[in-house]
């Protein structure tokens, strides 16, 4: 058997089962968040669902609240939409940080790799 290169205690196998294992586990949370569903509103008068990657997949709207012969009234529809999600995508991110920051931690000195919340590379 050769000599270590990396010195002694150094495992290469236990290495590379830690990242097969961060690997799995951001995977999973990936998937968790795509199906996560958070509501965001605006006005109390508009709300949206965005997924836990900010996707947006849903708007409602109080019904009566808006006159769409009103010019004032739809570009006001359209300033609360853009807030709702704002508000949505906000917690959306929130999220996603709780569930992935810990597997981001768990990365040590090789940086955060491009995960939400995490250094952009290594």
């Amino acid at each position: 058997m050769s000599e270590n290169p990396f010195g002694e205690g150094f495992d290469m196998n236990s290495l590379l089962q830690q990242a097969q294992q961060m690997q799995a586990s951001l995977v999973a949370a990936q998937e968790e968040l795509a199906q996560a569903r958070v509501e965001g509103t605006a006005g109390g008068l508009v709300s949206v669902t965005v997924s836990g990657t900010g996707d947006l997949v849903g708007v409602d709207i109080k019904a009566g609240s808006f006159d769409p012969a009103d010019a004032d009234s739809l570009a006001d529809l359209g300033d609360l939409v853009v807030a709702a999600y704002r508000d949505a995508k906000a917690k959306a991110d929130a999220e996603a940080a709780e569930k992935m920051g810990p597997l981001a931690g768990g990365l040590g000195g090789m940086g955060g790799g491009g995960l939400p919340g995490g250094p952009a590379g290594f």
